[in-house]
């Protein structure tokens, strides 16, 4: 589908299971949190697959291997292989196979994901900068990685050394909140060399032709908990998306959203897959879903009526969205989600 500017969320008359071949779910704070299955994922995937759904797991964490991440669903109760797992370190890992010799020396500065998919690619990581290394990589190295790494990277890269990182997230979500991710790490590395890296993680080209290229999906969704990775990533390359609310994006992020963080469709979890989605009317002034009216005032958005509180915030949406369209961009949401419990 062509890109455009979405004022509102889509419906569907049939479950996003059966309308899509693929689902390429992002795993922190959709599939799991802290390691912990989140509510309702291993039971909604399973029907998804019973279906006829291929399930893709494309994740920016750059750290554990594929199969180390197919291990961990197996445990959780979710049958996967290794070849359905799709991590930045792959995606980053050919960028870099594309720009310097066969059998180079790569500088790592992350985990052990990053190295098996150096590898994959006929790449030798190495762990100083004094050998002799063709690029540098930096993807998440978990909360144990040294401070010694990022100055590694540094000496590297202000030699001249290519500098890739597999993701730019500044976070990532964990059973106890939410900690740093990679891109923080990266910003230590740019503060001390004034360099950019190459990213290949989401929401950039090279991440989704990646997924692309190693699920085959034709028509396939992206189901994301994040606006600025999972959610731009499908817009970037084009395809639908469905956020689900179980990770970092909460209301007012999702009514905040520009065009390209829109998702095609939203819903509490991933129990989502499995139905149909409601549409969202023109009514009047104003915006219908299921029992609720939004519309955005001078100041603020109105909204009205009762039901299913996700109704609500689908038609919020789209109040929000045309209104930030129309240049109406500072509209006070709080008592309109309140009302929700949102």
């Amino acid at each position: 589908m062509s890109q455009r500017v979405r004022t509102r969320p889509e419906g569907s008359g049939q479950a996003l299971s059966e309308a899509y071949d693929t689902a390429l779910l992002d795993l922190d704070g959709v599939v799991y949190a802290g390691g912990n299955a989140i509510a309702h994922a291993v039971e909604s995937l399973a029907t998804a697959r019973e279906g006829g759904m291929h399930l893709a797991y494309v994740t920016n964490n750059a750290l554990r291997t594929p199969d180390a991440v197919a291990e961990h669903l197996t445990e959780l109760g979710i049958p996967t292989g290794a070849e359905d797992v799709i991590t930045s370190a792959q995606a980053v890992a050919r960028l870099i196979s594309e720009q310097v010799p066969a059998g180079a020396r790569v500088l790592v500065i992350g985990g052990e994901g990053l190295r098996v998919a150096l590898r994959e690619r006929g790449l030798e990581p190495v762990e100083s900068a004094d050998d002799d290394p063709a690029a540098v990589v930096q993807g998440f190295g978990g909360p144990d990685l040294p401070w010694g790494r990022f100055a590694e990277a540094s000496y590297a890269v202000a030699r001249g050394v290519p500098w890739f990182a597999s993701n730019t997230d500044l976070t990532i979500p964990s059973g106890r909140g939410i900690a740093p991710g990679n891109g923080a790490a990266v910003e230590v590395v740019r503060i001390a060399t004034g360099a950019e890296p190459q990213v290949a993680g989401k929401p950039l080209p090279p991440m989704h032709r990646e997924t692309i290229l190693r699920t085959g999906a034709e028509r396939p969704l992206v189901v994301g908990d994040r606006l600025d990775t999972d959610i731009e990533g499908a817009f970037n390359g084009e395809v639908d998306s469905l956020l689900v609310l179980t990770g970092v994006t909460d209301g007012p992020q999702l009514l905040a959203a520009p065009p390209q963080h829109r998702p095609t469709y939203v819903d509490a979890d991933l129990r989502g897959m499995l139905t149909g989605q409601p549409e969202v009317t023109e009514a009047g002034e104003g915006f219908r879903c299921g029992g609720w009216m939004a519309k955005a005032g001078r100041e603020r958005l109105e909204l009205d009526g009762d039901g299913e509180a996700l109704d609500g915030l689908r038609a919020l949406c789209a109040a929000a969205w045309t209104a930030a369209g129309e240049g109406v961009c500072e509209l006070d949401a709080g008592k309109a989600l309140a009302r929700l419990g949102l």
